[in-house]
């Protein structure tokens, strides 16, 4: 297997934030395989730096992901319910049927008192999909 250069977790998380901080496909953002660096995009707002001219070559660069790609949707929030609030589990089920739906789970799990377990379990949910896609993805990591 080809080692390519690694980027920084953080940095990545960063990026991977930058691209689920708006709607979808508003954001984007990219990985060089040869250098250190993150790649930023955006089509709703200008940014001071350009893509490099070479970002559809996929053997130099992979986007990073979006949470959907990484199932880090209801999958998680119902997950939690079921490990955190399983007597609330059929409701949680029930939010995510319609729209709107994180705003009233978020808003039952302050009722519950169980907010802040949620962002933790929903970090860590989001470190172990992101560090296996960058497994899939031949990206190297550092931290």
């Amino acid at each position: 297997m080809e080692l390519f250069a690694p980027v920084a977790f953080a940095d990545l998380l960063d990026a991977f934030e930058w691209v689920n901080g708006t709607a979808l496909m508003e954001n984007s953002a990219y990985v060089s395989r040869t250098t250190e660096k993150i790649s930023l995009a955006s089509s709703v707002m200008e940014l001071d730096d350009e893509l490099p001219e070479d970002i559809d070559e996929g053997s130099l660069y992979v986007a990073v992901p979006h949470k959907i790609d990484l199932n880090l949707g209801k999958n998680v929030a119902t997950s939690f319910a079921q490990d955190y609030l399983p007597d609330s589990y059929k409701d949680v089920c029930g939010i995510f049927r319609q729209r709107g739906a994180y705003g009233r789970f978020k808003d039952l799990l302050e009722r519950k008192g169980c907010l802040d377990a949620w962002y933790a379990y929903e970090a860590k949910s989001t470190e172990r999909a992101l560090r296996e896609w960058c497994v899939d993805n031949a990206v190297t990591t550092l931290g």
